[in-house]
């Protein structure tokens, strides 16, 4: 949507001036009359970021999570906002985040809300951020907002920590155990090329070391041309996926996969659940919580299942509905979605199904890490063994024969 620049008077005379995101000049004088702003002129915007670049600087999310703790709980202490970002950006030695909290207090000090101040910097603030944070200057509960944006973005962050923790050891696994390989194939094979010959041309070889010699003089005749498919292979794969079409592939094949791909459709889905909930339970409406939480997924099937369900919604329809026809929900969540709308509970159920899809999917992904790692294991051996019984076999078939 697009963002209108407004300068606008308060009702005790005051004039303030900020950017405001709305689909219309007409709806942007809607959301005015609400804030009881009466507007002296508004105009589209310019699309730029933040003045020298601040809106494209990121900010980790744990230090985001301690900004948001500590500005929540200097403003419950009753310091003014102001005074309270001031504090913050004089404390921070975070470069980054110093810089945008900067730029955040001089433009609350020229009158913009926070929320619309925080959206000039998408890359350190989220949309789910400013969306709860708008919702909190509105309803007068900011405090409240800001430590269950903190405790979410911590719950996040854990996540993903733990999820990278799980999967390390795998990946450094297969990579060594390829690399080893690699160098065997390539300096320690051909070593015993000259004593091949001489037995092939006597009694000839097993078909085992005929193939591992195979093998080996291809990886050093053509070894750098495999390097560079193998290369070119992931940059055209990289780039198919940028397209529409490669995308939807790609994201298909992530969820539909043996083994990884419940997984993964399981934490899209919950992040999905957790952010509509925290949403919904700051007071954001349904249509504009699923137009948030549907990109959160990660998943572009599963966004486009949760834009056909915000479609039926908008028509008066329920959640549950369109998302058990899409086929991407699993039963049990769609029976507790349709559950929380029927009580009027829809927020907390969501939650509710987040933390039980999270622990399940976490004893689910250990097991899958515990089963990889063996199976790895067994890979690598199976590879090492069929490398020495090629070149032992024909060594002892040979000492045997005197």
């Amino acid at each position: 949507m697009p963002d209108f620049q407004y300068i606008a008077r308060e009702t005790t005379g005051n004039q303030v001036a900020g950017v405001l995101t709305a689909a219309s000049q007409q709806e942007a004088l809607s959301t005015l009359a609400s804030r009881s702003l009466f507007p002296i002129s508004i105009d589209a915007a310019e699309a730029k970021g933040a003045v020298g670049g601040l809106g494209q600087r990121r900010v980790a999310a744990r230090h985001l999570a301690v900004f948001y703790t500590q500005l929540a709980d200097l403003l419950r202490s009753g310091v003014p906002l102001l005074r309270s970002l001031e504090l913050l950006e004089r404390q921070s030695s975070v470069p980054a985040l110093k810089l945008v909290v900067q730029d955040v207090r001089e433009k609350v000090a020229d009158g913009t809300p926070l929320a619309e101040a925080m959206r000039q910097h998408p890359k350190a603030f989220g949309e789910l951020g400013v969306s709860m944070v708008r919702a909190g200057e509105e309803g007068g509960f900011l405090e409240d907002v800001l430590k269950r944006i903190a405790a979410f973005t911590e719950h996040q962050q854990e996540l993903k920590s733990r999820v990278v923790s799980a999967m390390v050891y795998p990946v450094f696994l297969l990579t060594m155990g390829s690399i080893i390989v690699v160098l065997i194939l390539i300096f320690f094979v051909p070593k015993f090329e000259p004593i091949f010959s001489r037995m092939e041309e006597r009694d000839g070889l097993p078909w085992a070391t005929e193939l591992l010699m195979s093998i080996s003089a291809n990886m050093q005749t053509y070894g750098i041309v495999l390097v560079m498919l193998l290369i070119g292979g992931f940059y055209a794969l990289a780039k198919a996926i940028q397209t529409e079409t490669g995308r939807r592939r790609f994201d298909s094949f992530r969820i539909r996969a043996i083994g990884f791909g419940p997984i993964i459709r399981s934490l899209a889905i919950a992040r999905f659940c957790r952010i509509l909930g925290t949403l919904l339970h700051n007071g954001v409406p349904i249509l504009e919580s699923l137009r948030i939480a549907k990109d959160a997924t990660g998943n572009v099937v599963l966004t486009d299942a949760i834009a056909r369900a915000a479609e039926s919604v908008s028509a008066g329809k329920t959640l549950a509905q369109p998302l058990a026809a899409s086929r991407q929900f699993p039963v049990e969540i769609i029976e507790m979605i349709s559950v929380g709308e029927e009580a009027n509970n829809l927020e907390q159920v969501l939650i509710n199904v987040a933390d039980t899809m999270e622990q399940r999917t976490n004893r689910r992904l250990d097991m899958f890490v515990r089963l990889l790692e063996p199976l790895l294991l067994l890979i690598m051996a199976s590879i090492i063994l069929f490398v020495m019984i090629a070149l032992l076999v024909p060594i002892l078939q040979s000492s045997s024969a005197f």
